[in-house]
């Protein structure tokens, strides 16, 4: 009997160190690595209003303010570019394209999140200016990476970083096809880049009524240490 209680003893223990322990060690890694897309906001209920965005989501212009004085780029002008890159959805990608008409087969291109960053570009983020964790999913990284990426144009094409059409052209096509001219051959993309313009206007009216109260919304800010 005592022989028969020890096997069930050590078969319970091996069950437990080789079966339960393992599974319940990769969950835990796996909510340990997935900490940065565990939390998916929905889009925002009012993408209008600028306002209204940072309003349900606050952090969100810390955010996009932190972009801005790291690289330049008008907070407008970057939820302009999500705006119409991802409608705010942080897992959007283009939907795959058909094999025989009915087969799902490869997607179009490789943007994913917010931004809609393509795969090369946002290895050259990463290697040049994004942290070790880094995700497209994430808004802080989103608007980083426009920001980033706007720079890198400035610098490559002399383009002014309060110009968000044409920023905005050369963030569609690249700053080569920008500068090849590629977009002119576009009538679309050129209505799209002149909505996003239009865009960053409507917002940047909406975020001067508000910001000041954005900037000082924490209990401390107040006086000399709200700026």
């Amino acid at each position: 009997m005592k022989t028969r209680t020890r096997n069930r003893l050590t078969r319970m223990r091996w069950h437990l160190r080789h079966t339960v322990m393992p599974i319940v060690f990769i969950g835990l890694l796996g909510t340990l690595a997935g900490g940065y897309s565990i939390d998916v906001p929905p889009p925002p209920r009012q993408p209008d209003n600028l306002c209204a965005i940072f309003g349900e989501y606050p952090h969100w212009y810390d955010y996009a303010r932190a972009s801005e004085d790291k690289w330049g780029t008008p907070i407008a002008s970057q939820m302009a570019f999500i705006y119409y890159e991802s409608s705010f959805r942080s897992h959007i990608q283009p939907p795959r394209t058909r094999l025989y008409t009915h087969l799902p087969w490869k997607r179009p291109t490789t943007a994913y999140g917010y931004a809609q960053a393509l795969d090369p570009a946002w290895r050259d983020y990463m290697a040049e200016a994004g942290s070790a964790f880094a995700d497209r999913t994430q808004i802080r990284h989103a608007v980083d990476f426009i920001g980033w990426y706007n720079d890198r144009t400035r610098r490559q094409l002399g383009l002014p970083l309060t110009n968000a059409r044409d920023l905005y052209l050369a963030y569609h096509e690249g700053p080569t096809g920008f500068r090849q001219g590629r977009h002119l051959e576009k009538p679309a993309v050129r209505q799209l880049a002149t909505r996003v313009a239009a865009r960053t206007e409507r917002y940047q009216n909406q975020l001067a009524e508000c910001e000041q109260a954005l900037r000082c919304r924490r209990f401390w800010q107040f006086g000399p240490f709200c700026s």
